[in-house]
Order: C-alpha cells, then sequence, then structure tokens
C-alpha cells in the first residue's frame, strides 16, 4: 500500500512539473532578440490618388541588436519594379531605419528609402511586427506609407512574413 501511494505521489509531482513547465511566463523580448538577417516576403495593396496598386516583392533586412535597420528589396507595382537606386542584382539599395522591440515581443520599424533624383524626400514606411518561433520568424502589418516626395502618407494594404537567415 505504501508503494502505492509513493508511486502515486511521485506520478503527481512529475505530471504537476510538466504543468508547470508549459506555464511558465515567455521570456522578454529585446532589440537583441531578432539580431540578424530576415528574409521578407511582401504583398498588399496601395490605395493612390491614381487607382489600387498592387505590390508585391521580397527584402532583406538586417537589425543591429541596437535599433538600426538596414535593407534591400526587390518590389513590383503592377507588375513593375520601383524605382531606386539597384544593386548589381537588380535589388534596391541604401534603405536605413530604425526598429523598437517591446518586451511582449512585439515591435515597429521605420524604413526610409533613398530621396529620388530630384526629389525632395524619400518613401517612409512604417510596420508592426509580432516576433515568434524564439526570434527565428517575423509577421508585419504596413502603418503607414509616404510615397517620395510626400509628407502625407496614403492608405494601404501590405504585410508580410519573414524568417530568420543567419
Amino acid at each position: 500500500m505504501k508503494n502505492i501511494i509513493r508511486m502515486a505521489v511521485l506520478a503527481a509531482l512529475a505530471a504537476g512539473s510538466a504543468v508547470a513547465g508549459f506555464a511558465q511566463t515567455p521570456k522578454p523580448c529585446t532589440s537583441q532578440t531578432i539580431e540578424g538577417t530576415y528574409a521578407f516576403r511582401v504583398s498588399g495593396e496601395v490605395f493612390a490618388a491614381t487607382g489600387l496598386v498592387y505590390r508585391d516583392g521580397i527584402a532583406l533586412t538586417h537589425f543591429d541588436g541596437v535599433r538600426t535597420a538596414t535593407q534591400v528589396d526587390y518590389v513590383l507595382a503592377n507588375g513593375v519594379p520601383v524605382p531606386g537606386p539597384k544593386d548589381e542584382n537588380g535589388f534596391n539599395t541604401d534603405e536605413t531605419g530604425w526598429y523598437e522591440v517591446h518586451e511582449n515581443c512585439t515591435g515597429e520599424v521605420e524604413i526610409n528609402f533613398p530621396k529620388p533624383e530630384g526629389g525632395t524626400s524619400g518613401a517612409v514606411i512604417k510596420f508592426f511586427f509580432i516576433i515568434s518561433n524564439n526570434g527565428n520568424q517575423l509577421t508585419t502589418i504596413v502603418t503607414s506609407l509616404t510615397p517620395p516626395n510626400s509628407t502625407k502618407a496614403v492608405p494601404v494594404n501590405i504585410h508580410s512574413d519573414a524568417v530568420k537567415i543567419d
């Protein structure tokens, strides 16, 4: 009888330990959580004054661990590559900005695009993200897109998913 009670107590303790392991509070996120380079797949629409513009693209974004972001991308607007300085492979370059990570593993990014030749300002895109899979995955939604040579954001419906590549 004592052995049965002992075994029941041990089984209960083991089960309680397993449940407690699942119920632990997740580790808070910091800017270092997403330090590294991510491959993004981007899609959505821009509601421009001239009509709907479909966006589809890819981006390679590097987060430095201390709130600075750099990016190259290849984005199509209605099937046509968007303008901007290009590298030898045809990707848009010179895109820089900042990011912030909140303890609850959400965050925000602002990417500033280069000023077009003869223009007054480059485009600015802002997005929110959620960190998942221990910092190896990001899910985003664009919150603001200001076109080049403008100070006013346009409505958008753009989202992306990203995977850490290093």
